[in-house]
């Protein structure tokens, strides 16, 4: 059943149990000798009781038929249909009712200024009729402790699953925005993947290409060479975008996948990355001084083989030619400090057949940040210096 036709069969019912209950207590106020003095309600219930099976008539007057027909819009007038139910309520008693429902309604739809106001107008007439008539039996007085204490619970009722709603509601809005910052979330660690694998080996074949067209009188067995170097450059950067594409796939979804996890890249990868620019014809020097020589494990040693990754790439764009200096220390306990210079004067050129997004070392800065690290860079003299301290847990 849809959310509106529910609550048109609400209405519908609520409308019906509130025709019943006024017509009960109508006959009550006609057959009903106390009514006048205030018993009203203990003498229709108990009439009610004793003669419906048997011998049951309709006593509803237009004034019953009209406050009860209200309630079909009350949700969508819930502040006048309670208006006009608390003035039909004060002419009749027996149309308690439909006065119960319509300041329940305004409760949960209506600001406290509006519940208030119409609250205080419900409960007016009872104190009212006792301020100004002097004589007054314990039944009225009885009559209107019970009509108060049922106008106090519609409202409190009516507030209650107001704080439900909103809190439903608000629990909507809290998931509909963790889905939408997971999703940021993944389009960001994507992007910082994608752009750290593929920007570094493409670069590395860029190198390669520009070499090969360079020396274009290279002999054939030379050609040959370079040819095989550059295929292996490819073949290497689709390798690391499989191993990106499997960690970001889950298992259930890559029907490839044989049950293992791909390795996971750290500080001992580094000499390897280093050797490779230096066989795409880098001058890169690298002072390795950790207390193990597998450095730290997970997030950390990831972010430093990143750093180092980041730094090459950047030189062999911003810096073509020039000598890179690379430094790694630390220990358990003492964290791990990085730190890579490379001229930044007039003899540093960039190579401008390598393209960049520009976003490599602000991925490197977001990488640092979540492995609990600091991360400087830029110009330190003629030289352009990238630092990073990644913790080490002893």
């Amino acid at each position: 059943m849809s959310g509106y036709r529910r609550e048109k069969t609400i209405d519908l019912g609520l409308v019906v149990l509130a025709l019943v209950l006024s017509a009960a207590l109508s006959r009550g106020e006609a057959l009903g000798p106390d009514l006048g003095t205030g018993t009203w309600p203990f003498d229709s219930l108990r009439l009610l009781s004793v003669r419906l099976p048997f011998d049951f008539t309709w006593d509803v007057n237009p004034l019953s038929l009209a406050a009860v027909a209200m309630l079909w819009w009350r949700r969508r007038w819930p502040t006048a249909v309670a208006v006009v139910a608390v003035a039909a309520a004060a002419i009749s008693p027996a149309l308690v009712a439909p006065l119960v429902v319509a300041l329940f309604t305004v409760a949960v739809l209506r600001p406290p200024r509006t519940i208030l106001t119409v609250a205080l107008l419900a409960l007016l007439p009872r104190p009212v009729y006792f301020l100004t008539h002097s004589l007054f039996s314990g039944a009225q007085m009885a009559s209107a402790v019970i009509v108060s204490v049922l106008i106090a619970a519609a409202i409190g009722w009516g507030l209650f699953v107001r704080s439900l709603s909103e809190r439903t509601e608000r629990a909507e809005a809290e998931a509909v925005l963790r889905g939408r910052h997971a999703q940021r979330q993944a389009r960001e660690d994507i992007a910082r993947e994608m752009h750290d694998v593929l920007a570094h080996r493409l670069s590395l074949l860029s190198v390669h290409a520009g070499a090969l067209e360079f020396n274009s009188g290279a002999s054939a067995q030379e050609t040959a060479r370079a040819a095989a170097v550059i295929r292996e450059s490819a073949h290497q950067a689709l390798e690391d975008l499989q191993v990106v594409l499997r960690v970001l796939r889950s298992p259930a979804e890559d029907p490839a996948w044989d049950g293992t996890r791909p390795p996971q890249t750290g500080l001992a990868e580094v000499p390897g990355l280093v050797k490779e620019s230096q066989d795409a014809g880098m001058r890169v020097d690298l002072d390795l001084r950790c207390a193990e020589a597998g450095g730290p494990a997970g997030i950390a040693g990831l972010t430093a083989y990143r750093i180092v990754q980041e730094g090459l790439t950047n030189a062999r764009k911003h810096a073509h030619g020039s000598p890179v200096r690379i430094t790694v220390e630390g220990g358990p306990g003492d964290g791990l400090s990085l730190e890579m210079t490379n001229p930044a004067g007039r003899e540093a050129t960039r190579d401008r057949t390598i393209p960049g997004a520009g976003q490599g070392l602000i991925g490197l800065e977001e990488r640092v940040t979540l492995a609990g690290g600091r991360l400087s860079h830029g110009r330190a003299g003629a030289d352009y210096v990238l630092r990073a301290w990644l913790p080490w847990p002893a």
